[in-house]
């Protein structure tokens, strides 16, 4: 007999597959929506903070490798999500249980919230950048901190009032990505030429300073696609096939991943001492025309968390639609981007990595190798081994980190829940 106890509330539109009408997404979409969301000033950052650490070569092969892993993650994710019909949160009460899915669901929403503010301040301070280097405006006072996170503020609280699909199909795909397509080319030319100039084999063999492993730059780099792995299930449930799912994500984040890491590692390399890197990507011949359109994108990033958010807050609240739960998002984000300082930005990414590695190795290694995982959430209310593993595998996480540190962290833990979840996981019926 069923516990109708902990099956969705009626018109809980997270913790019920998406119906055939709503599955409109093809190959070209997921890939299209996956580049644009991998691009992004953030990950250029992060990029940049290679360089010094372990030096050029080794970044760019973190880079490669961390990308390519961590798309295929999300790739994997994708087709679960799509062949399911399941949002993410809809994937972690089928793994979980209904009652204690709730925990990392709440979690995923803190860190959404999170990731949208610190986008909005990224967006704010390259706003001030752009204004101060090019029409002498000074935008980083009070009034000019406040004004320009109102201005992106409203500009994501207006995209939570449309329709994602729409904005996918009709925006990303067919005027955003060839415009960000072509700003990174334009970039990747002008310091790939001063690369060039200054002498490539002596920039390329440049070593770090010795403060991070190799292991742990590639923690850091699987950091960031890590982070989208509790959101990819909610765009990807609205695909044709599994296959093009995973296809098209893997290709789309796995390419913008690496060129924005690369171009980071560029910048890096060429920049003076101390530079700002947005400061040198302005700098840069055509910079204003590419670092504004590149800013431009970054909006997506900000809606894809923030509608993703939604989702997860409507299963814990179906009486409020997905669309009522992004408008409040979007400005709570908006007002902690006014007070929150939000520039710790290793300490916050690996923390969240802490948390999802772990959560989505239990949830691959249960349903990554089912033809069809489960269409609706466990009728259980705690699964207790895969809580179990999860809590572990935070734990093991943090030990890693903390005694073993040449090992890195996200690998070993990875792969040590996914095996023990896979050899734990029940029969399918």
């Amino acid at each position: 007999m069923t516990d109708t106890t902990s099956l969705p509330a009626p018109g809980n539109l997270a913790l019920t597959p998406v119906p055939a009408a709503d599955r409109v997404f093809h190959w070209p979409e997921h890939a299209s929506l996956w580049f644009s969301l991998g691009v992004g000033l953030l990950v250029i950052q992060v990029g940049a903070y290679l360089v010094p650490a372990v030096g050029t070569r080794d970044a760019m092969l973190a880079v490669v490798l961390g990308s390519l892993l961590g798309a295929g993650l999300l790739a994997w994710t994708a087709k679960i999500g799509c062949d399911s019909g399941l949002s993410s949160a809809g994937l972690m009460h089928a793994t979980y249980g209904s009652f204690f899915a709730r925990l990392p669901v709440l979690l995923n929403i803190v860190q959404l919230i999170g990731w949208t503010t610190f986008e909005l301040v990224i967006m704010r301070d390259g706003t001030a950048a752009i204004g101060k280097q090019t029409l002498g405006f000074a935008l980083d006072g009070p009034a000019g901190v406040l004004g320009t996170t109102l201005l992106w503020g409203a500009m994501l609280t207006a995209l939570m009032a449309g329709s994602m699909i729409r904005l996918v199909r009709r925006f990303v795909a067919r005027f955003g990505l060839p415009l960000v397509i072509a700003s990174l080319l334009w970039l990747t030319w002008q310091f790939a030429g001063q690369l060039q100039s200054r002498g490539f084999a002596a920039i390329w063999a440049r070593p770090g300073d010795g403060s991070m492993g190799m292991l742990s730059a590639l923690d850091l780099v699987i950091a960031m696609p890590v982070s989208w792995l509790p959101l990819v299930a909610d765009y990807a449930r609205h695909g044709r096939s599994g296959r093009s799912a995973l296809g098209g994500t893997w290709l789309g984040y796995a390419v913008a991943n690496i060129w924005c890491y690369a171009l980071g590692v560029l910048v890096a390399s060429v920049a003076q001492p101390g530079d700002n890197l947005v400061g040198a990507l302005l700098l840069a011949q055509g910079g204003l025309i590419a670092l504004s359109l590149i800013l431009i994108d970054e909006i997506d990033n900000a809606y894809g968390d923030v509608y993703s958010g939604s989702v997860s807050a409507h299963s814990l609240k179906p009486s409020w639609s997905i669309r009522r739960w992004g408008l409040l998002l979007a400005v709570l984000c908006t007002a902690l981007a006014l007070v929150l300082p939000m520039h710790s930005l290793e300490p916050f990414l690996l923390t969240l990595s802490s948390v999802f590695v772990p959560l989505y190795g239990v949830i691959l290694g249960r349903l990554g190798f089912r033809k069809r995982p489960e269409p609706a959430p466990s009728p259980r209310k705690i699964d207790v081994t895969a809580a179990v593993l999860w809590l572990a595998g935070i734990a093991i996480y943090h030990a890693t980190a903390a005694w073993a540190p040449q090992w890195g962290s996200a690998l070993p833990t990875l792969a040590l829940t996914f095996a023990l979840a896979w050899l734990t996981r029940p029969k399918q019926v």
